[in-house]
């Protein structure tokens, strides 16, 4: 576990930053079939997808990002700090509660990734090499369909494919919105099949855990992680690290955390792990 603090993290903004390619970008594709965005039109507005990606090239990797808020608001955007970096970014619309409730978003997460997995190499990318991120919620959704093999094998995706999951200060127990539609407060902490260190094991692929700073973070979400760090290490886990960044609270450390993430991503590229 490594706690960073801000000088340090200026250093990483600096790699990658020079780049030549040219990028489009594709929005607001529908990533349920026809027949679910008529039959519903909650799907038809919020399950939506932008696909960022570098024009005339090859092979890429893909950054799939979910946006937070706490599982009841937020909208898809792409990330300005992931443009520019020679990777394609897949920003996610997914429902909110309490329109619908678990496992309606975490259903919605797994029909996104498997929209990528099938469709990025028409834009030229290589879907052995996506990344799956996302800051709180959008931290949460990644680690559930990540660590829990089921929501990507209902369309014939092993979780493990993914070829690395970089959450930034994701829920580890069952997430605050949950539990609320389950009638349980916020503060009373709880671990079922929604959580994702309900679904611990070594086989996962590489996992960066990245949170604010523990006594800046929301609630206890620092702990949080740092449990699912230590669970997934005596699970057998090898490639699970815990990251927390100095002097930043739950809502700026996304910014921070950025150039950790692409450092992640091109160090596993680099290792030729995908």
């Amino acid at each position: 576990m490594k706690r960073f603090g801000f000088i340090l993290l200026v250093l990483f903004w600096i790699q990658g930053s020079a780049q030549t390619d040219t990028y489009e970008l594709k929005e607001n594709v529908h990533y349920y079939p026809d027949s679910d965005n008529k039959k519903d039109s909650y799907i038809n507005e919020r399950c939506l997808l932008d696909v960022y990606y570098p024009k005339n090239k090859k092979g890429f990797a893909t950054i799939v990002w979910f946006h937070g808020g706490g599982i009841t608001g937020g909208n898809k955007s792409i990330p300005e700090a992931l443009k520019n970096k020679g990777y394609a970014v897949i920003a996610v619309g997914y429902r909110l509660s309490p329109k619908v409730s678990a496992p309606a978003y975490i259903r919605d997460a797994a029909a996104a990734v498997a929209w990528g997995f099938k469709h990025i190499s028409e834009f030229g990318g290589n879907a052995d090499r996506i990344f799956l991120s996302g800051h709180s919620a959008g931290g949460y959704l990644t680690m559930m369909i990540t660590l829990d093999k089921e929501y990507l094998q209902v369309y014939g995706i092993d979780a493990n494919r993914i070829a690395g999951l970089i959450p930034f200060s994701g829920q580890a127990i069952t997430h605050f919105t949950v539990r609320n539609e389950q009638g349980i407060k916020e503060t009373q902490p709880t671990i079922d099949q929604y959580a994702p260190l309900y679904h611990v094991r070594a086989d996962a692929p590489p996992m960066l855990l990245i949170t604010g700073d523990r006594e800046m973070e929301l609630l206890g979400r620092y702990e949080e992680n740092a449990y699912l760090c230590r669970m997934m290490k005596l699970a057998g886990h090898k490639q699970t690290k815990l990251y927390e960044l100095d002097g930043f609270d739950h809502g700026g450390m996304a910014e921070p955390a950025f150039p950790l993430l692409l450092k992640e991503v091109a160090a596993i590229l680099k290792s030729g792990g995908k």
